[in-house]
């Protein structure tokens, strides 16, 4: 589950079975359909590069409003795709927050590049802007690195705070690739994730609130001139007879069964989404007299993937709520400056947010098929337990 450690997926409870993210309720709502998708594919045999990869890619830029996407094999192939066309390389820094999965360093440290770990604003759980000013102006004082590029994630859906990190990243002279793993459906003011950044990044894992059958991604941009050469670079690097490597590339195609899934989850989404927004309401409406969810910036709009929030008590409340038939999930127990991977590339300071969040932090179940009843019956657990 992405890093997530200590997860229960699915318990008994006075309520029924309360799932983490109920998978199987919303396949039996769309299995028919996505049996057509896939029969369709089966038809006609373009297993890769179907027509639905396309028609996928269409829908995606309609819904967003970004100038263009490119689907592709994964959330971490969205993040190396336009890191590659941006030619970072061995001797550039880039920026990333700690409290992150790991897949956002990997793909900077694929590229041999440094990465060069962030705070996070303690309320947002998002990249902190004064630490990223703070972090561009040592590895300059440094001389050792050349500052390239930042790479903010939305954390849990919520977008970050990118109109203050687009003003650093101009006087600092820093592309922008939004990690949005986790934010496809979110807002800010009157954009879509997906058209906040020159470049972002998205996952549709399984887990995703927009997830396939098994992995898949897209890279979104705000210039359509980016779009040849994504292309390109997922397709090993080849020209578009595909023959001839033109530039340096991987295998980072999307299947095509994997974009016929996903054409089927578009469709429900927007319904899927209103649910997810209406049971963060009513856990924060709960919660938030006596624990700490996570705090939004003005006029914007979560995707809701997940809903996390932090106690004191972090480890009495996750064993109560297990023990009551509540499945939890904790991201992340881990920072990644503390991961042996990443150890070399340790702050010389501690980074006291990220460090605190890892010790507080856990997530409630989270998805559209979440019952009032057992809506209830989880803020009642959670107080209880944490009160």
């Amino acid at each position: 589950m992405n890093g997530v450690a200590n997860i229960s997926l699915a318990a008994e409870s006075r309520t029924g079975r309360i799932a983490f993210i109920d998978l199987a309720a919303q396949q039996r709502r769309i299995r028919p359909a996505i049996e057509r998708r896939l029969q369709a594919v089966l038809d006609h045999g373009r297993y890769v590069a179907g027509p639905e990869i396309e028609e996928l890619e269409e829908q995606l830029v309609a819904r967003t409003g970004a100038a263009g996407a490119v689907a592709c094999a994964s959330g971490t192939a969205a993040l190396i795709i336009p890191l590659f066309a941006l030619g970072v390389d061995t001797g550039d820094a880039v920026f990333i927050p700690s409290f992150t999965y790991n897949a956002t360093a990997n793909a900077v440290l694929v590229t041999g590049a440094t990465p060069v770990f962030v705070d996070v604003d303690p309320a947002t759980f998002n990249l902190d802007p004064e630490d990223l000013r703070k972090k561009v102006a040592e590895v300059r004082s440094a001389g050792e690195l050349t500052p390239r590029a930042v790479i903010p994630v939305d954390m849990f859906g919520a977008p970050a705070d990118y109109a203050a990190i687009a003003a650093i990243a101009a006087e600092e002279g820093l592309s922008i690739l939004s990690d949005a793993a986790q934010s496809f459906g979110g807002t800010l003011g009157n954009r879509m994730v997906g058209n906040l950044a020159p470049a972002t990044g998205t996952s549709f894992f399984p887990g995703k609130a927009l997830g396939a059958y098994g992995d898949a991604g897209a890279v979104f941009t705000q210039d359509v001139r980016n779009l040849e050469e994504w292309t390109s670079i997922r397709w090993h690097g080849t020209d578009s007879e595909r023959k001839t490597s033109v530039r340096v590339g991987f295998n980072g195609r999307m299947d095509t069964f994997q974009a016929a899934v996903l054409l089927e989850k578009l469709a429900i989404f927007d319904d899927e989404l209103a649910v997810r927004r209406d049971i963060a309401k009513t856990y924060d409406a709960r919660l938030s007299s006596f624990a700490r969810p996570q705090q939004h910036l003005p006029e914007t709009q979560s995707g809701c993937a997940y809903y996390s929030l932090c106690v004191d008590n972090r480890d009495e409340v996750v064993a109560r709520l297990n023990e009551k038939g509540v499945p939890t999930a904790i991201y992340y127990t881990t920072p990644l400056h503390k991961m042996p991977a990443f150890a070399e590339f340790a702050p010389a300071e501690p980074l006291a947010a990220t460090e605190r969040l890892a010790k507080e932090i856990f997530a409630l179940p989270m998805h559209p098929y979440l019952t009032p009843d057992q809506v209830d019956y989880i803020c009642t657990i959670v107080e209880a337990a944490a009160t």
